[in-house]
């Protein structure tokens, strides 16, 4: 049986936490205002999609043609969620980079095109997918809901981090040790899940 809450609180807390994504969303946000941030938003969250549906084609051959390889997925899975959240617990927002864009950052098939050198955002495909979706479920209908349902938090995060932009950055900064304390508690639920 799915963990819905530990699915959910996976994609949450790997969507919201500071990452190239959303450092790039808040600096647009303050740096272009909401409006014309929102094509990079809905390109993030397209790329991301896209992660996903890389990685439901990749775990489809892994699964069918190599079925042991789901112990190994799992304990992978796990590690890497364990790892995000001592990083998270340990680690603060980074400010973006100011000034010197030779790219321009609002753009929706930029934010599209980074998403396949998101290293973040890779793992986060491979780790949910082979974790949270084909030990439960492997059919057309769960695939399109998780596709769906990732699209929409993905979307979602981007556009607080755009529309918070640096007013996000400061109350993150001031209450840093105790947001990331409870993202990090709520991975080390999401790893432990995996093997209930």
């Amino acid at each position: 049986m799915v963990h819905i809450f530990a699915f959910i609180s996976y994609v949450f807390v790997s969507c919201i936490t500071p990452g190239p994504n959303n450092i790039m969303c808040m600096n647009n946000g303050a740096k272009y205002g909401v409006k014309k941030s929102l094509p990079f938003c809905a390109g993030v969250a397209t790329g991301f999609s896209l992660i996903l549906f890389c990685s439901i084609l990749c775990n489809l051959f892994l699964f069918r043609y190599i079925p042991k390889i789901v112990q190994i997925m799992t304990i992978f899975g796990a590690v890497y969620i364990l790892y995000l959240a001592w990083v998270i617990w340990r680690d603060k927002p980074k400010a973006a980079k100011e000034g010197g864009h030779q790219l321009d950052t609002r753009g929706f098939f930029t934010a599209v095109m980074l998403q396949f050198v998101n290293p973040k955002g890779l793992l986060f495909g491979i780790t949910l997918i082979s974790n949270f979706v084909f030990p439960y479920d492997q059919s057309v209908k769960a695939f399109l809901v998780v596709l769906g349902f990732n699209w929409i938090v993905v979307l979602l995060s981007c556009g607080c981090w755009v529309l918070f932009g640096s007013v996000f950055r400061n109350f993150f900064d001031k209450n840093k040790r105790l947001l990331n304390g409870i993202m990090a508690l709520l991975l080390v639920y999401c790893a432990a899940s995996l093997f209930l």
